[in-house]
């Protein structure tokens, strides 16, 4: 798949194999401990090794996936997750969630993604108390402590615990142990909340969100499938792409394909990126960082 190493985590040494091994084997025995566990699911590939380790660990009465379903949410995304979830037995439940109406989330702050997450976890902490469940646990891994995450802190806040960073494992280390228990989201590439598509300070709404999920998934129907973005501009829209499809879609006549598909999907403007696909582009035009960067 572009955008995704055939070998995501090449094993360098026996040391690096053996690492990986010893923080999987952790990973259980904090599942053992917890006892039974709400997984907030998003159908992701770190959400989906959690999930499916848990079930592994503590098998499907302790276990419960949630989807927590919003307008920031594409249902490209929903549909991986419910695929997911029936292949391997993930007990899974759908709630909504309502953080577009909040006006705080709305206004789109460089910390929107903390109020993001405070309406999911007030929404997934009741459940797990009513099914008495132990804890509740999101899909962080260790790679993620280094990057710009408000959502944290709300997480922290109800009492969400992290596993998969807490024994260390990181991305590579998860896309190697999905590919070997035959998890289909082993390769996926990464899939944030579209609200991640529009700058800081400019307004998420329901239109603008459904508007960049048909021109993303205008440029699936192209045959782009790695990692992308539609970045919303107003009228315009920037698109990011991974080196394979740039080099693709520089050439005129794909150019032009794509720019009237995107037209297609309600903008105005269509610009490529020469620059190519970069996660968290617009943090970095913000200025935003992670804590003690």
């Amino acid at each position: 798949m572009t955008g995704v190493p055939s070998l995501p985590h090449p094993m360098a040494s026996s040391e690096v194999a053996a690492a990986m091994r010893d923080k999987a084997a952790r990973l259980h025995d904090w599942l053992r401990d917890a006892g039974s566990v709400l997984v907030g699911f998003s159908g992701g590939v770190d959400s989906a090794f959690l999930a499916a380790a848990a079930v592994e660990t503590l098998g499907t009465a302790r276990v419960l996936a949630v989807v927590g379903r919003s307008a920031s949410y594409p249902n490209a995304q929903w549909e991986t997750a419910r695929r997911v979830a029936r292949e391997f037995a993930f007990p899974l439940l759908e709630v909504d969630t309502h953080e577009v109406d909040d006006p705080q989330y709305a206004a789109n702050p460089v910390n929107r993604c903390y109020f993001c997450k405070s309406e999911l976890w007030h929404v997934l902490t009741p459940i797990a108390r009513e099914r008495g469940l132990a804890v509740v646990v999101d899909g962080t891994n260790a790679d993620d402590l280094a990057d710009y995450r408000p959502g944290t802190a709300a997480a922290k806040e109800q009492g969400v615990r992290s596993p998969l960073a807490e024994v260390g494992l990181t991305k590579a280390d998860i896309r190697e142990l999905s590919r070997e228990r035959g998890l289909p989201t082993w390769s996926q590439p990464s899939s944030p909340c579209l609200s991640s598509r529009i700058p800081y300070h400019t307004a998420v709404t329901t239109e603008r969100l459904r508007q960049v999920e048909r021109a993303e998934q205008a440029l699936r129907d192209l045959g782009v499938l790695g990692d992308f973005r539609v970045r919303h501009h107003g009228d315009l829209a920037r698109v990011e792409l991974s080196p394979g499809d740039l080099d693709r879609f520089m050439e005129v006549g794909a150019a032009d394909t794509l720019r009237g598909a995107l037209v297609g999907a309600g903008y105005a403007r269509v610009a490529i990126d020469v620059r190519g696909f970069r996660s968290g582009s617009l943090n970095v035009l913000e200025g935003v960082v992670a804590a003690g960067a």
